[in-house]
């Protein structure tokens, strides 16, 4: 039985299982896809629905995260992530 400690609630899950990183959840699998093809359709209107997507993708994952994440961890990196991409996009917006 795991104690209840504040390294245990940062990197435990439910179940007592350290859980820093886990297989990538649909939105960021949509992130990766759709980051990796604007390399490839560097401008126009593809480019731009496709940047439209990961920003969308990557927002959504991490504001999962940080609602819905397993640990403090997880959850500390969503809100990093968040305000990250935040702070990105206001300063290399269009």
């Amino acid at each position: 039985m795991t104690q209840n400690t504040l390294v245990d609630k940062t990197f435990r899950d439910n179940d007592g299982n350290i859980v820093i990183a886990q297989m990538p959840n649909l939105p960021l699998i949509v992130w990766i896809v759709s980051s990796s093809l604007t390399l490839i359709f560097t401008s126009g209107k593809i480019n731009t629905a496709l940047d439209v997507v990961a920003i969308g993708s990557l927002f959504t994952w991490a504001w999962l995260e940080l609602f819905q994440g397993v640990n403090y961890f997880r959850r500390a990196l969503g809100l990093a992530v968040l305000i990250s991409l935040i702070v990105f996009k206001s300063i290399y917006s269009y």
